[in-house]
């Protein structure tokens, strides 16, 4: 786990992502769909570092679509960003995969929140 990249302002985990080793992460500019990203410019054009400190979230734009993705928010927002990463880098540790080789899929991509929450908290 790459811990210095963060959670992107969507809540996609940039620390744990395996795409590109030489992203700098979303939060440096380093996505390369920054310029076209919904929630990178909204949050932008908003003056909030991420969506889950905008008044209007959750909306549902962009990333929020996603299940995984709505609910790393909403815990971030609830529980704090550091309990978020503190959270995803003990499930790596013990096997849980944020997403799978070849594909943006993993064990987070529940049916609902509530599972994704029980398996952040470890009660999952």
């Amino acid at each position: 786990m790459r811990r210095e990249l963060g959670i992107a302002v969507c809540a996609l985990a940039c620390c744990l992502c395996s795409e590109n080793r030489d992203c700098p992460g979303c939060r440096e500019g380093g996505c390369p769909n920054h310029e076209t990203c919904v929630n990178y410019l909204c949050s932008r054009e908003r003056g909030v570092s991420a969506c889950w400190e905008c008044p209007d979230f959750p909306c549902g734009k962009g990333m929020h679509g996603s299940t995984r993705i709505q609910a790393f928010a909403k815990f971030a927002r609830e529980q704090g960003v550091e309990t978020l990463l503190d959270c995803l880098e003990r499930n790596r540790r013990a096997g849980v995969v944020y997403h799978r080789p070849g594909t943006l899929t993993g064990d987070y991509d529940l049916p609902t929140e509530r599972e994704i929450f029980d398996l952040l908290l470890g009660d999952g």
